[in-house]
């Protein structure tokens, strides 16, 4: 998604409690496509590794789509952005290219790093996109390096984090949140709280779940968010941002979503039912909650939604015929960007 809506503030989704209320037809409309986008790139995502299109780690975000497009659209062009593995929704969200994402997903010349990071290592100055990081939070630290950049340089950005909920877990997670409050740094720290670290329950590995309340030991205020409703996302992310920006320091938002696929492609996701599965599918899909409100609101109608869904599905075939057809990288480009001239 780019930063389009963002250059001013826009409280139209939002009640004067701060409840959402979705009357905005062009906001919904931009969130919709955004999270259709999110949702068919992974599905061909699924269909490219299958094929061995892909190869080595891949970590879908389908289900999780209304956290990075909610986050999303509430930044600037020059704000920054920082994630994890599981990294193909923001960086669309963010609005990097399909053809250079699937393009370096297949390992190929034209892809965003040049073929040579994949599928967790995305990266893209022009969105101010900064990884893509496979270390389980080891990128925490480079965010608050970045908030502390922007503070000294007297910068008015704020640098997003998004992180698993297992992050919360890590050393550096904690010295990173320390340095961030002691400096009030302009960083968000998002935690997507998908219930599941790689196998195991937030339950079995976390003594506080209340995970946003892990900032408090830092003087880092934070909340807990319906990640499966986008406008609530909107909502808490505007509060986060105006509260960094304004000099107040760090703030962290622990989004409730869920994932419908294993934590990556070759994880069969034993450690929970179908049912649950299917109850998240079925009752609280993000897309699905989009789609239900502009309908009920007559804001668009069933013909109308089957042909941003076709557009959209047109982009990612594009997308993934582009990625087929560029060239792989030059054995020569095993010693480029390596080291950086001092």
């Amino acid at each position: 998604m780019t930063a389009t809506r963002t250059e001013k503030k826009k409280k139209s989704d939002s009640s004067p409690n701060g409840a959402p209320q979705g009357g905005d037809q062009a906001l919904n409309m931009e969130l919709l496509r955004s999270m259709l986008l999110q949702r068919r790139f992974e599905e061909r995502c699924a269909e490219a590794y299958a094929l061995a299109k892909i190869g080595g780690f891949c970590h879908l975000y389908i289900g999780q789509e209304a956290v990075s497009t909610g986050t999303m659209s509430l930044l600037r062009p020059d704000d920054y952005v920082i994630t994890t593995y599981r990294d193909h929704g923001p960086a669309l969200a963010r609005g990097m290219p399909p053809r250079a994402v699937m393009a370096e997903l297949f390992g190929r010349q034209d892809g965003c790093s040049r073929g040579k990071g994949g599928s967790m290592h995305l990266f893209d100055t022009n969105t101010n996109f900064l990884g893509g990081h496979g270390i389980v939070g080891a990128h925490v630290p480079l965010a608050t390096g970045v908030g502390f950049a922007i503070k000294y340089r007297g910068g008015d950005q704020v640098i997003v984090c998004f992180m698993g909920e297992s992050v919360v877990n890590t050393g550096a997670f904690h010295e990173a949140l320390n340095m961030a409050g002691l400096w009030k740094l302009p960083c968000v720290f998002i935690i997507e709280n998908n219930r599941y670290g790689m196998g195991t329950s937030i339950e079995r590995s976390t003594a506080i779940t209340e995970l946003y309340k892990h900032g408090q030991a830092f003087g880092i205020p934070g909340e807990q968010v319906d990640g499966l409703v986008v406008l609530a996302v909107r909502t808490a992310g505007e509060k986060a941002v105006e509260h960094a920006k304004s000099g107040q320091g760090p703030y962290i938002l622990e989004m409730q979503t869920y994932r419908y696929r294993g934590h990556s492609m070759s994880d069969p996701a034993k450690y929970r039912t179908k049912e649950e599965v299917d109850k998240y599918r079925t009752e609280r899909d993000p897309i699905d909650h989009v789609r239900k409100l502009m309908l009920d609101g007559k804001m668009i109608d069933e013909a109308a939604l089957k042909t941003i869904d076709g557009e959209i599905r047109k982009t990612v075939n594009d997308a993934a015929e582009f990625a087929q057809h560029s060239p792989e990288p030059d054995p020569s480009e095993l010693w480029t960007d390596v080291l950086a001239e001092a």
